[in-house]
């Protein structure tokens, strides 16, 4: 299914799903197969890959899968099975930059007050 529009699912559906704008999976919506979207929330159970810049789980929602997205937020009582890949995220920083571990503690103290 690829859409240029809103969708709203809160019945049962199975197949991919690809939408330029936000896909909604309500409280009793079923989704088996892989979502492509701008923003994705999910108040029912959706099962498969999902892409988004973002990924809203809200309180009794349920996925399982990957999720690859900017953004993950998941609300108390969410539930997230599987794998997340952020998209976007920068390098962590080089190891020349981080600390040593062979500071004594009134060193590390040292760098606590420069910070």
């Amino acid at each position: 299914m690829n859409l240029k529009c809103n969708l709203y699912v809160d019945g049962e559906l199975e197949g991919k799903i690809n939408s330029t704008k936000e896909v909604n999976i309500g409280k009793h919506g079923h989704i088996n197969g892989d979502v492509t979207t701008k923003r994705l929330v999910v108040q029912g159970f959706v099962e498969g890959t999902l892409h988004a810049d973002r990924v809203e789980i809200k309180a009794n929602g349920h996925v399982r899968g990957t999720v690859e997205a900017s953004e993950l937020v998941i609300e108390a009582k969410g539930i997230f099975e599987g794998n997340s890949i952020v998209k976007g995220v920068k390098e962590t920083p080089a190891a020349a930059n981080l600390p040593s571990n062979n500071l004594s503690k009134e060193d590390i103290d040292k760098e606590i007050k420069k910070a």
